[in-house]
């Protein structure tokens, strides 16, 4: 070939890639949309789908917002204030009149909505095709298995593909060839989807599906879903028992610490916790009031809010009523009782008698998705962290200093500990100051998954009670396997007989536990001095 003729070649190539991209689609499909059965509407559709162009998703979505226009001669829509005719593309003028609107039923709605859907398959975006895939999978017919085939050998996203792949199987499970209807239900037996449980249910109507081998193929499927999915609740069951185990930890070891020193049955402990959730949503106030822009950093500053407010509650307390109850365990539990009612009513004096809003920053928002049906939340992701991070500085504070040497003291032996010097007055007061305040911090994590309002803290002061018995009194050990055991016992339970039925049992268990080993799960060593 000459040369000047390969040049005039490469200009005419380059003149036609330079051109805009719109082809005329085919008339007689144009016009099956305008037809009155709506077995040609959904053909029509299902060929704009595989032609999978611009102008085919415009004739389409003209289709879906009622401005599709027809007359004898011609079908047109209306884009961007201009009439367009739907075959060529072109614009005209001026615009036709007397022309019906085409119509839909809610039959073809449904085909439309899932085909509109699946041009954005072929997005740049990663996330708007996660989005358009996912929005799919309620109903995806037939009509959308070219488009799902075709973007399946294109999709390269981890995230997207599988979604993908579930949406070809579903859609096939409406293909007319068996062999395709087999094979689909074989690839949704690997699905981790109640929706694909939902819709291998359907195929064992024999109305919905007459082949045998594939309703047989489908009960083995939905067998192999349930198990599954029996695996997956009860990992989420035992997420969601470490989640409330890190709650009673944090309002046990208080109490570890205040039972085990002094042997005081504090019934007002659940309220100290009611004090340090209140405390984030004063501060929440405060940072909406001054400091809007750092919103998100509130539930760090109250921490420290918390821990000294409910610290300072828990001294106030020691100090004016139970240090002259000491040995009294009757007149303190009853002392104890009527301290709690008193801050219930002071709460609702001050805040009211409604629940209050402590809203999640938004880095606690979302959760982490190991599977589509296991998704752990953030902010019970980091509630488990944070109660891990003051078991470890509980335990610096009890093994590595004064105070905690002189607490260990006066649990194992009050009257030695005083006899050598150790000021047992005063570690009374600065332990139920110390466990006081890691109560304020369980308040301050459970307002981030429960509602705060004055009665919260009446629903975890028997269960932290059971935590310190079962663990042994006074050993942080034993709160820490007793609080986590005991919160992932009760919400296996509760998946299995409900929550009723599984606080009875978890009772019954440690009642039976506590018979066989008073000293609990870690007894203390040395002599104790009741």
């Amino acid at each position: 070939m000459n040369t000047w003729m390969r040049h005039v070649l490469a200009l005419l190539l380059g003149c036609l890639i330079m051109l805009p991209a719109q082809a005329a689609l085919d008339a007689k499909v144009i016009r099956q949309l305008v037809d009155d059965d709506s077995d040609q509407k959904l053909a029509a559709i299902a060929t704009l789908v595989q032609v999978g162009t611009p102008e085919a998703a415009r004739v389409l979505q003209a289709l879906g917002s009622d401005a599709l226009y027809a007359t004898d001669a011609r079908v047109w829509l209306k884009a961007d204030d201009k009439v367009y005719d739907a075959t060529t593309g072109a614009e005209i003028t001026p615009a036709p009149e007397d022309v019906d609107t085409v119509s839909i039923n809610n039959r073809v709605r449904g085909a439309l909505d899932s085909a509109l859907s699946g041009f954005k398959l072929t997005d740049p975006d990663p996330a708007a095709r996660l989005a358009a895939a996912q929005s799919l999978q309620g109903d995806v017919s037939a009509v959308m298995i070219p488009a799902l085939t075709a973007a399946l050998k294109k999709e390269t996203d981890s995230k997207v593909k599988p979604v993908l792949e579930q949406l070809l199987a579903q859609a096939n499970l409406k293909n007319p060839d068996v062999k395709a209807r087999l094979a689909a239900v074989e690839d949704l037996s690997h699905s981790n989807s109640p929706n694909a449980r939902g819709l291998l249910l359907t195929r064992l109507d024999p109305a919905n599906e007459p082949d045998a081998k594939v309703r047989a193929a489908a009960q083995s499927s939905i067998a192999a879903i349930d198990s599954r999915l029996a695996w997956i609740s009860a990992l989420a069951n035992v997420f969601s028992g470490l989640s409330l185990g890190s709650i009673l930890l944090l309002a046990a070891l208080g109490l570890a610490i205040t039972y085990g020193v002094m042997g005081v049955i504090n019934m007002a402990h659940g309220e100290l916790l009611m004090v340090g959730a209140y405390s984030a949503y004063v501060v929440q106030g405060i940072f909406r009031a001054h400091f809007p822009g750092a919103q998100d950093w509130y539930l760090v500053a109250a921490v420290p809010v918390a821990f000294c407010a409910a610290a300072a509650v828990g001294m106030l307390m020691e100090r004016t009523v139970i240090r002259w109850l000491y040995g009294r365990p009757l007149e303190t539990l009853l002392a104890t009782w009527g301290i709690s009612l008193v801050l219930i009513q002071a709460a609702r004096a001050l805040f009211g008698a409604q629940n209050v809003e402590v809203s999640n920053p938004s880095w606690m928002s979302g959760g982490i998705e190991l599977l589509p049906s296991l998704i752990l939340p953030w902010n019970r992701v980091v509630i488990l962290g944070f109660a891990l991070s003051v078991l470890a500085l509980m335990w610096a504070i009890m093994q590595k200093t004064r105070l905690g040497l002189f607490v260990r003291a006066v649990t194992q032996n009050r009257a030695m500990a005083g006899c050598v010097g150790v000021p047992t007055r005063r570690v009374d007061t600065l332990a139920f100051g110390l466990g006081a305040g890691i109560a304020g911090l369980g308040g301050l994590a459970l307002s981030q998954i429960a509602n705060v309002g004055p009665d919260m803290g009446q629903g975890y002061i028997v269960d932290s009670f059971l935590v310190v018995v079962l663990g042994g009194v006074g050993q942080l050990a034993g709160a820490v396997w007793a609080a986590l055991g005991l919160g992932i016992v009760t919400k296996l339970l509760e998946g299995w007989a409900g929550a009723v039925i599984a606080k009875i049992i978890v009772l019954a268990i440690i009642i039976v536990f506590i018979q066989r080993r008073p000293q609990g799960l870690f007894a203390l060593k040395g002599r104790v001095v009741d």
